[in-house]
């Protein structure tokens, strides 16, 4: 496909870096001959035509532009619109391709320089040590801890063998900036291009079978192979570096290892009823075997390396006596260990760690017990080093290995489980139902035990209790941070928490099993609510015994999927906000160490953005040092897929951590905000929202203006879209999909409708704008939301979403959302003193307005395909089937999905 001509594309009008040039002109050219080969000219000239199209309608939006693109999308077959859409879903997939390598050249580039990156740690090193001094940053230090949650949610559209189709042809953009290439190096590199983008486009786009919750946790488990494992001792090593240029790798670190990860892979079962007790048990053994086999790989090769005799590196008696006790255990290894390793200790030890390792992955006797244990002998290996003046040794690729083990133990993440507690509810009705929603009740089973004669009867409740014994069995096999915390979603109050711990005692009687209840308080009156509940909570005896046993640690998690599709994106936001607040109040109150867990989603509707903005955003002193997140479907390949892009991800989100944890009390204090005025637009956004999607017909209206109902066949994810097998009303539909269908329909709704309101009312009540562009200079958050706002409106676009809007007979909600539309731009370019929203981030809206045209040539297809499978068209199933291509291809155009 051409590039060339597309607006912004031309080398006079974007100043495109060379080599992404490039790679953008090598992967288009070979496309386009691609689709030449394999559908001839025809084809070829459909998809130019289309193109050429789609970027004279954006030139000079007039009727006669759209009606030639009408005019093509509507003359196509069916077979053609598939090959075509195809076509620009590919170019999408490549061009994403080509900007990702930019990215990943740029932060090499910028790491060479002598000046700390911004947002990086060794800038937040700087910042603090300058302000603070070293000591405020070590003690900082000891407590930090970023902890990523990796989650199933169906975001990601992309098949595996796409995405490895993509791996592969980046590694041949990467051969091409390897110095001194020479001329049949070039062109072999074109070749292979040319072999892989046809591999590309003969792929699949769209998977024929939904995946199992098991195929989610290997998907899971290929990031940690590809970049988790490689890139945390990268992180620590440059915060290492910050600390200490001149001595790096030869001293111990200043700081404990503070990357930690979870995952609900596997162990999310809310609304998943193929996520069983067996799955949970099968997924930490996956975890298990991939951690293991990476740690023996790693041990084994810095086994090889260690090579330092006995004479030069005298072993410490410590390690005397492990290497006897390695010969005793295993004669015969260690007699070939011996001979490969003769009078090298460490090597032999090493090697004989490895050989542990493999032990233990296959459960042979004198295996490790536990992580620790293997950490303990990398400790023992680190102080023979050491003593022996070997401290480059000690310290190097060794002290990597122990940040993995130490990072990761023998388990990867610590495996969640989440049920709802509607669930829950019906559980106890079952077992005992005269202490149903009764606090007192349940905390006298969760305390003293349950009658002998008590149990579970109906299936539900036999796996709610298998669940819980579950995970007792994989504290006993894994250790008890495998497997500890309990989300219970629309948790509403204390209630919710203490039917767990009842639950729980009747699973194991002799109250063996650890569970850290985490309740997820997701609707806008829970928010509010919640301080009241905990306070409940924290007056049972009970749990301030269990609190102290536990350091007085406690977390909670808030849901922003479910509060911004309760209340809408403004109210939502604010509520958020003043629970973190409220939360934090709370603690402080009651000596408690909170951890917040946010449940953020990748859309803005689903309190998606820059991770790192939105972390300076948090109420003053919600984070002191903890922070902790949910990274779903498109955001774990978006983060994690390359090493490179981890490192700077992991990078921004601690150094935001620690910038957050310090100066609380210069930050804006939330009592010294205009709370009458922030009210005053909360409600009133809160009003138009509910406004709009209370109106009579509007469920029908958003499955007939959005691609909602084609979105369940796409099969991207093992969980249903609806809530219980919903009957097809808003309530029981998820938020992914309610987001997800409206970026489709470049609306984008759940991302700003009701701001232009909110501005409206809080001009009106200050008689001006000015108070409000004050209070977005003085509120952090409130800035962090209005730019995710307006991300989110340029994404959005009402000149295609009019296609959309028509399929409805609703000219009613049309106009509606039309002028909400238009008064959120209107305002928030007077708010924010900009000609064209994101004006401010040039880049950025650049990179929109170059996308837009081929987007557009999707969605028309889109709205092409929608038609034909609701007007009965010919072929519904081919026609659905093209709705779930461009969905692909939109995506990948807007680079989100839900």
């Amino acid at each position: 496909m051409r590039t060339e001509t597309a607006p912004g594309y031309a080398e006079r009008e974007f100043n495109m870096p060379v080599n992404l040039r490039r790679d953008v002109r090598m992967l288009g050219d070979a496309l386009g001959q691609i689709i030449g080969e394999a559908g001839g000219t025809d084809l070829f000239r459909a998809v130019e035509l289309l193109r050429t199209a789609t970027i004279e309608f954006r030139r000079v939006g007039t009727p006669e532009t759209l009606d030639e693109i009408h005019r093509q999308v509507d003359g196509m077959e069916l077979a053609r619109a598939e090959a075509v859409a195809r076509a620009f879903t590919c170019y999408f997939q490549l061009i994403n391709l080509a900007e990702e390598r930019q990215r990943m050249r740029a932060l090499r580039e910028r790491g060479e320089q002598r000046e700390a990156i911004d947002d990086s740690l060794a800038a937040a090193v700087n910042d603090v040590v300058a302000r603070d001094g070293r000591e405020t940053l070590l003690a900082l230090l000891d407590r930090l801890c970023v902890h990523p949650v990796f989650t199933a949610h169906p975001t990601e559209a992309r098949r595996r063998v796409v995405t490895e189709a993509l791996r592969r042809i980046g590694e041949q953009l990467d051969r091409l900036d390897e110095p001194h290439l020479p001329r049949v190096g070039a062109a072999d590199i074109a070749r292979r291009l040319r072999e892989e983008v046809a591999i590309l486009w003969r792929t699949a786009q769209i998977r024929d079978r939904r995946p199992t919750p098991l195929d989610e946790v290997r998907r899971t488990m290929a990031v940690f192979d590809e970049s988790l494992f490689l890139v945390v001792p990268r992180v620590y090593r440059e915060l290492d570096r910050a600390l200490g240029p001149e001595t790096v790798g030869a001293r111990p670190p200043a700081f404990p290892a503070f990357l930690r990860w979870g995952s609900w892979v596997g162990g999310d079962r809310d609304g998943n009823p193929f996520v069983t007790a067996k799955v949970t048990r099968q997924t930490l053994s996956i975890h298990a075997d991939h951690v293991l086999r990476g740690l023996e790989r790693a041990t084994r090769r810095i086994g090889r390396m260690l090579t330092a005799t006995s004479t030069a590196t005298p072993p410490s008696p410590e390690l005397r006596r492990a290497l006897e006790s390695d010969a005793e255990r295993w004669p015969r290894r260690w007699a070939r260990i011996a001979n490969s390793a003769a009078d090298q200790p460490h090597r032999m030890r090493m090697l004989a760690m490895a050989d542990r390792l493999a032990a233990t992955r296959t459960r042979e006797p004198h295996g490790y017990p536990s992580a620790d244990a293997f950490v303990g002998d990398l400790v023992v290996l680190q102080r023979s080093l050491d003593d022996g003046g070997a401290r480059r040794l000690a310290y190097g690729e060794v002290q990597h290995l122990r940040w993995q083990a130490e990072t990761f133990g023998f388990h990867f993440a610590s495996l969640e489980i989440r049920q709802d507690s509607g669930t829950h509810d019906l559980v106890i009705r079952e077992l005992a139902p005269q202490a149903e929603r009764d606090l007192l009740a349940l905390d006298e089973l969760a305390s003293n035990g349950w009658p002998d004669h008590v149990a579970p009867t109906s299936d539900l409740a036999r796996e709610v209790i298998a669940t819980l014994q579950t995970m007792a069995e994989l504290q006993h096999t894994h250790g008890v941070d495998a497997c500890r915390r309990y989300a219970v979603s629309w948790s509403r109050e204390a209630v919710d928490v203490m039917t767990v711990r009842a639950l729980a005692r009747l699973a194991v009687p002799d109250g063996s099993l650890m569970v850290d209840v985490v309740p997820l308080f997701e609707s806008r009156d829970d928010l509010r609510r919640a301080p009241k509940e905990l306070d409940r909570l924290l007056a049972l005896p009970s749990e301030q015994a269990r609190l102290d046993a536990e350091g007085r640690r406690f977390e909670v998690m808030l849901g922003y999927s479910d509060s911004t599709k309760d209340a809408g994106f403004l109210a939502a936001n604010i509520a958020l906000f003043e629970a973190q607040a409220a939360l934090t109040e709370w603690a402080h109150r009651n000596n408690v160490a909170l951890t917040l867990f946010h449940g953020r989603g990748g859309a803005v509707g689903r309190g998606g953005g820059p991770a790192n903005r939105a972390i300076l955003g948090q109420a003053p002193g919600s984070v002191d040092g903890r922070f902790k997140i949910t990274e779903q479907g498109e955001v774990v390949f978006s983060r994690y897929r390359t090493v490179p892009l981890a490192q700077r991800h992991l990078e921004q989100v601690a150094n935001a951590t620690l910038r957050a944890s310090l100066h609380t009390d210069e930050q804006t204090d939330p009592a010294d905000l205009d709370w009458e005025l922030i009210r005053t637009m909360a409600s009133a956004s809160e009003a138009a929202y509910r406004a709009l999607v209370g109106t009579d017909g509007f469920a029908a209206f958003f499955a007939a203006v959005t691609p909602s109902d084609e979105l369940g066949g796409l099969q991207i994810g093992s969980r249903p879209a609806r809530r219980g097998g919903g009957d097809g009303g808003l309530e029981s539909l998820r938020a992914i999909p309610w987001s997800f269908a409206w970026a489709q329909a470049r609306i984008n709704l759940p991302g700003w409708y009701g701001l232009g309101t909110a501005l409206a009312a809080g001009r009106e009540r200050v008689g001006g704008l000015q108070p409000l562009r004050d209070l977005v200079d003085r509120w952090p958050f409130l800035r962090t939301a209005i730019d995710n706002a307006a991300l989110s409106m340029v994404k959005a676009d009402m000149l295609i979403a009019q296609g959309y809007l028509d399929l409805a007979d609703q000219p009613g909600l049309t106009a509606t959302i039309t002028a909400e539309y238009e008064r959120t731009e209107a305002l928030l370019l007077e708010l924010l003193g900009q000609r064209r929203l994101l004006e401010d981030r040039p880049v950025l809206r650049r990179a929109v307005d170059l996308r837009n045209p081929y987007v557009d040539a999707l969605s028309f297809l889109q709205q092409r395909a929608l038609r034909g499978v609701r007007g009965g068209d010919g072929d519904a199933g081919r026609w659905s089937r093209l709705v779930q291509l461009t969905v692909n291809g939109v995506s990948a155009g807007l680079q989100n999905t839900g």
